[in-house]
């Protein structure tokens, strides 16, 4: 049956795709799809979503305000807004052993908020671990919320071995006697012992937090040990080795401690949910519940341990010695390079990384030591052991040959021909 609009302008931009009503932002996109085609994607915290998340996003649950929760929505009409949320919380628990979950945060940076808005008060201090030794800017960093609000203890790892240093976390936190316990990391690449930071949390009276942000999707297949059962909450995005959409969630297995997130998500520091997200969140769930994802996560780990043993030979230095997640940190000192300089130079030729602050850093953070490394993206190619070992050494003869340019041609012309064979979206 025709629309029933009498005016073509409306009917035009109601029916119309992208490419006919705004055929710049279409060009654009089309160039970041041939981007993620032509570039290895290294870079620890992005991954790559299904089709089936992607429909979700851009389907009709963009449409509708439904500030609240299921059963208690400000607005009418929410009867199927409320079954999407129902199951992407029912799922959410499952896969993570939890009692209690919320799917409305925006980012991990705002599930972060919702718990500290929520245990801390203004003043208040919090240990988190030191951002150049691999925490987050809102883990106390000074130019983000946590540092201006809160009295922040940083922790960090041990100059001979880079590891976390349990034996001196626990004796500042019985020094600092600290309201709130930050663990999890953005670039710390070895397994954190979560029995121990309760411990920790319970000989200080503490509330123990876990930002499970970058290792969820390896947690969820039972790659890097679960934070649920030992911490009072926990915190993630959905978008990196979890591989869904761009969001953030919160659990907990304190039900009491969970109804008061609930009111501090909302309305306390968030209105409307983005209801297209959280829909898009209840698929990612259900496919990090699927055997193919485990297979997955495993691959991710077998990849950042090929890539480890690769770069080590190929002359770099692992910081830790290797890795247990997803991510390698890599000390570019020996190959006389910034991380600032690397990253640039990789551009250059297609292989998309990021500059990493390495521990007890020489280097400014804009400038950086190192190179933070991850097999998330490649891995959800379809890209295994071999070509890891080749994208090693793609990486050290582009930092070797970083003033040859016909040679850097070359080594682009490669990784063409690499990203070719592994195509991102069937094109």
């Amino acid at each position: 049956m025709p629309l029933n609009i009498a005016d073509p302008e409306i009917r035009a931009q109601r029916t119309h795709n992208l490419a006919q009503v705004d055929p710049e932002v279409a060009h654009i996109l089309r160039k970041e799809q041939t981007r993620q085609e032509q570039n290895l994607e290294l870079i620890a915290s992005e991954n790559i979503t299904s089709r089936a998340i992607r429909e979700v996003v851009g389907s009709v649950m963009t449409d509708k305000y439904a500030e609240g929760y299921p059963g208690r929505r400000y607005y009418g009409g929410c009867e199927f807004y409320d079954e999407v949320e129902t199951l992407a919380i029912g799922r959410v628990k499952q896969l993570y052993g939890a009692a209690w979950a919320n799917v409305q945060p925006h980012s991990g940076a705002q599930a972060n908020m919702g718990v500290y808005f929520t245990i801390l008060k203004p003043g208040d201090t919090m240990m988190a671990m030191n951002l150049s030794h691999g925490g987050h800017l809102t883990h106390g960093s000074p130019v983000n919320f946590t540092g201006m609000m809160y009295t922040i203890v940083p922790y960090g790892v041990r100059e001979d071995n880079e590891l976390i240093d349990y034996d001196a976390v626990a004796e500042l936190a019985e020094r600092h006697k600290p309201k709130l316990i930050v663990c999890g990391a953005t670039s710390y690449p070895r397994r954190i012992e979560f029995a121990r930071f309760r411990q920790i949390a319970d000989a200080v009276g503490a509330v123990l937090m876990c930002d499970m942000a970058h290792p969820a999707g390896l947690i969820a297949a039972d790659e890097y040990p679960n934070p649920v059962p030992h911490c009072h909450v926990v915190t993630s995005t959905t978008h990196k080795t979890l591989r869904g959409p761009r969001g953030g969630m919160i659990l907990s297995n304190d039900e009491e401690l969970g109804a008061k997130i609930d009111k501090t998500v909302f309305p306390g520091i968030q209105g409307g949910p983005l209801m297209h997200q959280v829909a898009a969140k209840a698929v990612c769930f259900h496919e990090a519940s699927q055997p193919s994802f485990k297979n997955y996560a495993k691959q991710v780990r077998s990849n950042a341990d090929a890539m480890a043993e690769a770069l080590t030979s190929e002359g770099f230095r692992c910081v830790s010695g290797g890795t247990d997640s997803h991510l390698v940190l890599v000390d570019l000192r020996p190959f006389s390079m910034t991380g600032k300089a690397a990253e640039k130079l990789l551009d250059r030729v297609g292989i998309t990384t990021n500059k990493n602050t390495i521990p007890y850093d020489p280097e400014k953070p804009f400038v950086t030591s190192g190179l933070r490394i991850g097999t998330p993206a490649v891995t959800t190619r379809g890209m295994k052991q071999d070509e890891m070992r080749q994208i090693a050494a793609l990486i050290a003869e582009t930092l070797r040959c970083k003033d040859d340019e016909p040679a850097l041609e070359k080594i682009h012309a490669k990784v063409r021909s690499l990203t070719a064979a592994f195509p991102v979206h069937d094109i």
